[in-house]
């Protein structure tokens, strides 16, 4: 007898566990057991018992239930680490604790669920031209970038480089076509969803223009009017003093300028993409004396790693270096590497 009790408790212990699981109730009447894992850009990734690991539409679900504690954020920016219950249809509910009294949530207004940890992502490529004939030209360029974006804070790092040297056919001398680089750092924080402030700074050197150094430190406002996984667009005001160093003179170039700028980022297909900036800066004393630039390229995903792109950098300065250009146009085209 006593070994039976023994047998009927183990087997309602084991049975008790295997009931423990979160659940999903969908719109069309279906359920799923099993285990939430994470739930970004309205997108639900549940492992399920019987079918595995799944990924599911938040506005398919009806309700939704965890056995365990699980992080929540909602579109008001309010969160908690507590286990949800089911409820009516389109809402859920949420264990009550001391901190945070039984109450019920709209479904819909789910932003998260278990975000993943945000971490550094970028990537980095590289172009190469070689001409060997009537004319002997090595050309060399590269782009890195860097970025990470957490719930409150964005940061970006960018760099570009390029090198170029052709030998000139009558005299056999190596004259240099382009040797410049240019650095850019941006800190985003944002007081809510849309509107947030930002500091960034660039600094740039043009041997072939006689830019010995333009230094750029700025600051402002912007809002992010899109930021989906496929578009994002985010327009900028703010203040920024720019430096101005040439080679071939003795004087620098000093100013107060406004800054105004916008970002835009579009995905074309799922392979390709399509970025967009431009910042310009008039200076406060005279709006005719400004500086423009502007990148935009075309990146096409080759592996989950491996990209082609092809990238154009428009600068227009309207005080130059004596006998240089006001307008400087920049292309690259190359391979890339995401990490």
């Amino acid at each position: 007898m006593r070994c039976r009790s023994l047998i009927g408790l183990v087997c309602l212990m084991l049975l008790a566990q295997s009931s423990r699981a979160d659940e999903l109730l969908f719109k069309n009447g279906d359920r799923l057991t099993g285990k939430i894992a994470h739930l970004v850009d309205g997108k639900l990734l549940f492992k399920s018992d019987i079918a595995g690991a799944v990924t599911v539409k938040l506005s398919d679900i009806r309700t939704l239930s965890s056995d365990d504690p699980i992080e929540v954020n909602l579109k008001d920016n309010t969160g908690f680490k507590q286990k949800i219950l089911s409820a009516e249809a389109g809402r859920f509910g949420v264990e009550g604790s001391e901190a945070l009294m039984a109450q019920e949530f709209a479904v819909d207004d789910i932003v998260s669920i278990n975000p993943p940890i945000p971490k550094w992502t970028g990537n980095i490529s590289a172009g190469i031209t070689s001409t060997h004939g009537n004319t002997k030209t090595e050309m060399i360029s590269a782009n890195f970038a860097l970025s990470k974006r957490t719930k409150n804070d964005r940061t970006q790092l960018t760099a570009d480089y390029a090198k170029g040297d052709q030998e000139d056919p009558a005299t056999g001398q190596t004259v240099t076509i382009e040797d410049w680089w240019r650095a850019k750092g941006k800190y985003d924080y944002f007081f809510s969803k849309k509107k947030y402030a930002y500091v960034d700074g660039r600094y740039e050197k043009d041997a072939v223009a006689e830019l010995d150094r333009r230094v750029i430190i700025g600051g402002g406002g912007g809002y992010q009017w899109i930021e989906s996984k496929n578009t994002k667009f985010s327009t900028e005001l703010g203040l920024a003093s720019l430096y101005e160093k040439f080679d071939n003179q003795t004087d620098s170039n000093s100013k107060l300028s406004a800054q105004i700028g916008y970002n835009f980022d579009k995905k074309l297909t799922e392979k390709i993409k399509f970025t967009h900036d431009l910042t310009y800066y008039p200076s406060i004393d005279k709006f005719s004396d400004y500086f423009l630039t502007s990148t935009a390229g075309v990146r096409a995903d080759l592996s989950a790693r491996i990209f082609a792109n092809f990238k154009t950098i428009f600068n227009y300065d309207e005080t130059p270096a004596i006998g240089a250009h006001k307008t400087d146009i920049k292309y690259f085209i190359g391979l890339g590497y995401n990490f």
